[in-house]
């Protein structure tokens, strides 16, 4: 059994994994495809080896087949194509108020524990989501990025007609943009990325460059002075902040979907005051976002094959993370784990 260990700050290494028997409740996957997440980048750069703990095998946004069911296991049978919900619960606390997913005890599956980037992953019965046969493989692995977009979306409590603007074009930005197109809103993508834009143009989006244009003007313009009813901040920048205030309107929200970490990154607030704002924090995904993510997957409405920038195997994935270290207007790369 072939599995990828990333081994320490730039550097992952494959070996002979261990297939692991499902224990009760448990289910033993040959893995299909695992998409590379823009946190698995972050642990190759070396900032959470604490928490991961290398040698380690990461990697969770995967579609697989079920190879092994354990006892009490009841929800699929071996053969059954699936997405993974890697989210590991553990105990309830107070302070949840019943919201698992993002409760105290929650560990996720791929960085806390073993991963996906291997041939064989055992993960719990319950985390698993059958896949539809006009699905495939390699677009089922898009599930769990595509449920992030829907759980941002649905925080943002978007309704048709709205105009939205999705604040950086990158993987989960475009996903989320396809979610809001989905609910029948005004979509705009901003996007420094030249490459990107090509892309999304081509896509059929409404992009705008702020690094060239006036935003703020041509917001104003695109939404009949309007402005914006929902927006999305997804590029983790201090303009991205500065933008997300500056371009909603009354009682506008605001999603946060970027991780902005220790660096401090000023909000006017006096603008959540005037106009009362609201500002919305939105991560991962609950049962229900996955069953959405999966009946807009298998819509047919998501071009995937555009989306996926380059597909190589586990031997590879040493250079498939050099390469997405190299070109920041790569979208989706995926590694194949049964090759």
């Amino acid at each position: 059994m072939k599995a990828a260990f990333y081994t320490g700050k730039g550097k992952f290494e494959v070996s002979e994994g261990k297939a692991v028997a499902p224990g009760k409740d448990e289910v033993r996957l040959d893995v299909a495809y695992c998409g590379v997440c823009g946190t698995d980048v972050h642990i190759y750069h070396g900032v959470m080896d604490q928490r991961v703990g290398p040698p380690q095998t990461v990697g969770h946004e995967a579609s697989a087949i079920v190879a092994e069911i354990g006892e009490g296991v009841a929800n699929v049978q071996v053969g059954d194509r699936v997405a993974v919900r890697p989210l590991k619960f553990g105990e309830p606390h107070a302070f949840d108020k019943g919201h698992a997913h993002v409760g105290k005890n929650l560990k996720f599956i791929g960085i806390d524990s073993a991963g996906a980037f291997q041939n064989s992953w055992t993960v719990p019965a319950y985390t698993l989501h059958k896949l539809p046969e006009s699905l495939s493989l390699k677009h089922g692995a898009f599930v769990e990025p595509l449920a992030v977009a829907c759980h941002d979306v649905k925080i943002g409590r978007v309704k048709a007609g709205e105009n939205t603007l999705v604040i950086g074009g990158g993987p989960i930005g475009t996903l989320i943009a396809y979610v809001l197109k989905e609910k029948g809103a005004n979509v705009i993508i901003t996007e420094v990325n030249e490459a990107r834009l090509e892309m999304l143009n081509n896509l059929g989006f409404t992009t705008v460059n702020p690094a060239k244009e006036d935003l703020m003007a041509k917001i104003s313009e695109l939404t009949n002075e309007k402005m914006i009813d929902c927006a999305f901040e997804v590029s983790g920048s201090a303009p991205g902040v500065q933008t997300m205030t500056d371009v909603v309107n009354v009682r506008g929200r605001i999603v946060m979907v970027a991780i902005h970490g220790g660096d401090k990154k000023p909000v006017d607030l006096f603008k959540f005051f005037w106009s009362e704002i609201e500002l919305l924090g939105a991560r991962l995904y609950e049962e229900d976002d996955y069953e959405e993510a999966i009946r807009i997957a298998s819509s047919g409405q998501i071009p995937f094959d555009t989306l996926i920038t380059q597909t190589d195997t586990l031997d590879n994935i040493q250079k498939i993370f050099e390469i997405i270290d190299n070109n920041p207007a790569g979208m989706k790369y995926l590694i194949d784990c049964q090759n």
